[in-house]
């Protein structure tokens, strides 16, 4: 059975709601974050050496990375759902917004948080996260301009994907300077699957 190692408050949950969407047999392992620190604990580092979730192991293989999870599961057992063709000029469009997630979206994101979070006066970096996060966000708000969804008006890996960046945007109190975000988070919430996610996320916090 396939395993997913999931850390409380981290990029695993979208992997729990495209594992709930494919309807496979899967089994969480969960692990919690140092209450004081909010790093991993040790015993993920047994599973892969940088000690970090989420990480899949299937058919004896360890996979890390959501964007290479995502990519590997659908491929694996979507059955032709949540990703577009191969041949289709949406495949590469896919593609990018599968990388984006995890490259150009997070790291801005990611510094205002460390920023906000040390509190100490920043000479460079702060300035750069707002103004590389406000641009991320422009963009992203942008390409969802009459559109429900990122590819094709149907549900894919995209938004499995970009999915953690909306939740940030939200838990900064940003979410509702974007329209489009904002019904498009509505959106993801439509399926049911997604609050199932939910649901074990708390679970297992």
């Amino acid at each position: 059975m396939l395993k997913l190692h999931h850390l409380n408050k981290s990029r695993s949950k979208r992997i729990i709601w495209l594992l709930e969407e494919l309807d496979i047999d899967y089994e969480i392992i969960a692990y919690q974050r140092d209450s004081e620190t909010f790093l991993a604990p040790d015993e993920l580092k047994q599973i892969h050496p940088l000690g970090k979730a989420p990480v899949i192991e299937d058919n004896g293989q360890v996979i890390a990375e959501s964007g290479a999870i995502t990519d590997y599961l659908i491929t694996q057992y979507g059955k032709g759902k949540f990703a577009p063709s191969l041949d289709s000029k949406e495949y590469i469009e896919y593609q990018q917004w599968l990388h984006f997630a995890e490259s150009s979206a997070i790291l801005p994101l990611l510094l205002k948080m460390f920023v906000q979070k040390d509190g100490a006066k920043t000479q460079f970096l702060e300035n750069y996260a707002d103004s590389e996060a406000a641009k991320i966000l422009a963009y992203f708000n942008s390409q969802l301009e009459g559109k429900r969804y990122l590819i094709n008006d149907t549900l894919t890996g995209a938004d499995f994907m970009m999915s953690f960046i909306v939740e940030i945007v939200k838990n900064a109190g940003l979410l509702s300077n974007f329209k489009n975000l904002v019904e498009y988070e509505s959106q993801l919430q439509s399926h049911e699957k997604w609050h199932t996610a939910n649901e074990l996320e708390e679970k297992y916090d």
